[in-house]
């Protein structure tokens, strides 16, 4: 019965659920990029400051930097899909994937823009640090506490719980395969790590990704760049092919230009989170003088997470001829890939990159999860049992295979996408008139400060209230 279940699903969500998100989240995307007349273009060195800039005073007790809510939300964009699923993408859809998977990526920047700036304006004080994110914005500007409700619910049993169990049991079948460990023994010492960087709350999930982002991402940039230099010749032609395959007459007359549009779309939108709903939750969390500014940080996080992540793997692949792999995908053609190229030491850097990235999207889901629980109920007795029953499921996923439950988290996720979507194109008049605001303070030469007063359309932003 439950494999019947399970096969039910997966219909429902490769055939139809998932043709309506992307569309969805496409047309989101288009719609933000010409009505903020294309603000993920127009200020990138901008972007990089406010993301490195220490805006706000984060050292008091409970807040966070700009770059710390950075490195939360980039820690749950960037998960073991950036290795498996880019390899995936390229031998399904072929070579012109990424450059639909890159297309995507800028596209959906207006999306994170615009929902990582209404978190900003509807965040609430909570003690010594913020608090916001989709289900805060569809109770305080929608005015509908049903749908916030229903939204976190969604949130949290999807990322907190499934998802995590998805990346833990990744973990544990990669360190089984390379070092043969015990997948017990693996998901005890990873429900010992993520209790002890959950239970310290907001402020040392934030310390724990502004250190470790940093560090395995430049990793992993760094190798790639060796793999390049090592293959510098053959960079011109892998370029070339990327951009020719994705409008190749030969997969139009085969009938597989729509495979490979769609596999690098889908990609790039499930990789990238933009529009979703997840990473707002870890924008509201930064102490800054104007909304905007986590907007424009939020933005810059799709980029570094697919222009840049999901590009290293991209090169990775492709530079190997991954076609003399046949048979291989995924995480095996990743490692195949760079094993080719610098030998063991590939295969033992992939199994330590696949333990990083999926162990830091345990932390960013977590503190979705986090989020929202707090948006349901205050009380603390809640939120111990929150956090144990997260160490238990990553324990869990480690040692079980939970098909159906992770099918069932594919279709929340889909739910939770759509309702974030509407609720961002209903709250489309802030978005547009927060960024006007922003952008007059910009050209009188002011460091921008918001004040909702200023903002006729803006109500109910009780966190700005001077």
């Amino acid at each position: 019965m439950s494999d019947i279940l399970t096969q039910a699903i997966t219909l429902l969500n490769d055939r139809f659920l998932g043709y309506v998100l992307m569309a969805a989240l496409l047309f989101a995307g288009l719609y933000f990029t010409i009505a903020t007349r294309f603000v993920q273009f127009v200020r990138p060195k901008e972007m990089l400051r406010l993301m490195l800039g220490q805006t706000g005073n984060p050292k008091e007790k409970g807040h966070i930097s700009s770059f710390q809510a950075f490195s939360i939300s980039t820690a749950s964009r960037v998960g073991t899909g950036n290795i498996a699923g880019v390899a995936i993408a390229i031998t399904v859809g072929g070579p012109g994937a990424v450059f639909w998977m890159w297309l995507i990526a800028v596209i959906g920047a207006a999306s994170a823009f615009a929902e990582s700036t209404l978190a900003q304006v509807y965040k609430v004080k909570s003690g010594a640090h913020f608090r916001g994110g989709p289900a805060y914005y569809m109770q305080n500007a929608l005015g509908s506490r049903k749908m916030g409700l229903a939204f976190s619910i969604i949130i949290t049993l999807t990322f907190a719980f499934v998802f995590n169990s998805v990346q833990s049991n990744t973990i544990a079948q990669s360190l089984q395969t390379t070092f043969s460990l015990d997948p017990f023994l693996t998901g005890i010492i990873l429900a010992g790590l993520t209790a002890v960087i959950i239970f310290g709350g907001l402020k040392r999930i934030a310390k724990f990704s502004a250190v470790i982002v940093p560090i395995f991402a430049l990793g992993y940039i760094a190798i790639t760049a060796l793999v390049v230099l090592f293959n510098l010749e053959k960079l011109p032609g892998v370029l070339a092919l990327i951009v020719s395959d994705a409008f190749s007459l030969r997969n139009v007359a085969g009938g597989a230009l729509g495979a490979t549009i769609m596999t690098g779309a889908r990609r790039g939108l499930f990789s990238n989170e933009a529009g979703m709903g997840s990473a707002p939750n870890a924008a509201a969390t930064a102490n800054i003088s104007h909304p905007v500014k986590q907007g424009y940080v939020q933005a810059f996080s799709v980029f570094v997470d697919t222009l840049v992540i999901c590009s290293c793997t991209a090169f990775i692949v492709m530079l190997a001829d991954y076609q003399s792999f046949p048979g291989l995908e995924g995480i095996a053609l990743t490692q195949k890939a760079l094993t080719q190229e610098l030998g063991p030491v590939g295969n033992y850097f992939i199994s330590a990159s696949v333990l990083l990235f999926a162990f830091t999207s345990i932390i960013g889901n977590y503190y979705y999860g986090q989020a929202n629980v707090e948006f349901l109920t205050r009380r603390r007795w809640v939120m111990a049992f929150f956090r144990t029953g997260v160490s238990v499921m990553v324990l869990l996923g480690a040692i079980l295979q939970l098909k159906l439950v992770w099918n069932m988290a594919d279709l929340f996720m889909t739910v939770m996408a759509l309702m974030n979507i509407y609720a961002i194109l209903r709250l489309r008049r802030q978005v547009i008139d927060v960024l006007a605001d922003y952008r007059r303070q910009k050209q009188a030469g002011k460091d921008p400060q918001f004040n909702p007063e200023n903002v006729p359309s803006v109500h109910h932003a009780d966190a700005w209230t001077r």
